[in-house]
């Protein structure tokens, strides 16, 4: 079952409220549990097709708008592209129909990948439904259309050992929306990798919106005749980029319960003169902050990093983007990429600012690898918390003013919360906003 709070966040009193954070602050300053001792690499899951080929498999949902869900799955043999749903199990009052497609890379060819798109569908209700008139029932239950919300966000999953601890200790607790700063199955042009994953995580995926990003694994490109890259990526993880006016599923936004999420794309165009940088800007001016009071931002590569891994390959997608994010006023940067965890103070234009965001690198969801252990020493005062370990996080926004961050380091059998603190929303610093170029009833 879902925790949930004692009493409505609004109810705490000031004081009580005040010590809770100072608490909160305090445990999560430190550099990390150095007396931890980091588990070992583990080998790569393979998981096999158990259904008929004709049957569904690597189901997966995701947001599309307010009242829409996108249901993803793959065939082997030729099926329907429909979906059967209801709100009892077994009962489907309603049916959708959309599409199917596959590709080729080299001497592999897909299965049929289905999509399509059910809806209207009602908040923080559960759904259950089947894909192509057989195979199993899945369920899955809608996110809340106000706050609280929860998100859990996992960087580089890949299909390891400890990918599936990692996905186990998500599953240990409710949430929302899943998100992924990309680095998705690590197959890297191996295509069959592409389906072990979808059907490894296809009981979690199945469950709860997963929002995906690209990254660098993704990318797949091959001179001459995969010149452009991404496509595994861009037919089996459609994202809702055309509703949010992109014209790539490289980069979109979403909107959901008083949060607007952009998924950026760290290896697609990102200078002044991209479509991707004209449409980020067109997107951020879009939101009115007085009704959407958080602004999230993912991206693949960090911006910031005192890792000894991928030093400076944030660099110019930072120099390119981070103005338009700042004066917008985005509350929180995800990234993966560093196989560490490692959270910032507020950042702009590398010196410490109280109007910008907070910097975050999870990039530790399970990936073949192994952990980026190395950081540069002396650690920089920017850096508040750092750690090579596998985990995953979870930000629970309860209000239009705070939320509350949280990392989980994986420790084998249990999931231990070795970072947390509490995040005031920059919608609400009236400060932020009498020094901003940008007025805010415009944002």
């Amino acid at each position: 079952m879902k925790e949930k709070m004692a009493r409505p966040f609004s109810m705490f009193s000031s004081s009580l409220l005040l010590h809770a954070m100072i608490i909160c602050t305090m445990l999560s300053q430190s550099q990390g549990d150095n007396e931890f001792v980091r588990q070992p690499f583990r080998p790569i899951i393979h998981t096999p097709h158990h259904r008929s080929e004709a049957e569904p498999q690597q189901v997966h949902i995701s947001l599309v708008g307010k009242e829409h869900v996108r249901v993803s799955w793959v065939t082997e043999k030729h099926a329907e592209s429909v979906v059967e749903y209801g709100m009892a199990s077994g009962k489907y009052t309603e049916k959708a129909t959309g599409e199917h497609s596959s590709y080729q890379f080299f001497f592999y060819r897909s299965g049929r990948i289905h999509h399509v798109v059910i809806g209207p569908l009602k908040p923080s209700t559960a759904y259950f439904y089947r894909c192509s008139a057989s195979g199993p029932e899945f369920s899955f239950k809608t996110p809340p259309d106000s706050l609280p919300i929860e998100f859990v966000v996992v960087g580089d999953l890949g299909q390891t050992e400890w990918t599936a601890s990692t996905l186990k200790h998500v599953d240990s607790r409710d949430y929302d929306v899943f998100v992924l700063p990309g680095d998705l199955s690590y197959a890297d042009t191996q295509q069959p990798l592409w389906d072990s994953f979808g059907r490894l995580v296809e009981p979690y995926a199945s469950q709860r919106p997963w929002m995906v990003t690209q990254g660098n694994h993704e990318i797949e490109s091959f001179p001459i005749i995969f010149p452009d890259g991404f496509r595994a990526y861009n037919s089996r993880w459609r994202m809702p980029y055309e509703e949010s006016s992109s014209t790539s599923n490289l980069y979109y936004s979403f909107e959901v319960a008083g949060t607007h999420i952009l998924m950026l794309g760290s290896y697609t165009h990102f200078d002044v003169d991209s479509d991707q940088y004209k449409w980020l800007r067109a997107d951020l001016a879009k939101i009115e902050r007085r009704r959407t009071p958080w602004v999230i931002a993912i991206v693949h590569a960090p911006w910031y990093n005192t890792n000894d891994a991928h030093q400076g390959e944030g660099e110019s997608m930072r120099q390119a983007m981070e103005e338009l994010l700042y004066k917008a006023r985005v509350d929180l940067v995800f990234a993966g990429h560093v196989h560490a965890y490692e959270r910032f103070t507020r950042i702009y234009d590398n010196e410490a600012d109280s109007c910008g965001p907070m910097y975050v690198t999870i990039g530790d969801g399970g990936n073949r690898e192994g952990l980026a252990l190395t950081f540069k020493n002396p650690r920089s005062p920017l850096s508040l918390y750092r750690e090579p370990s596998f985990g995953h996080g979870r930000l629970r926004i309860v209000n239009e003013t705070h939320a509350h961050w949280a990392w989980h380091r994986n420790n084998d059998s249990d999931a231990f919360m070795a970072d947390n603190l509490w995040i005031h929303s920059l919608s609400t610093t009236k400060s932020c906003w009498e020094s901003s170029s940008v007025p805010h009833d415009e944002l």
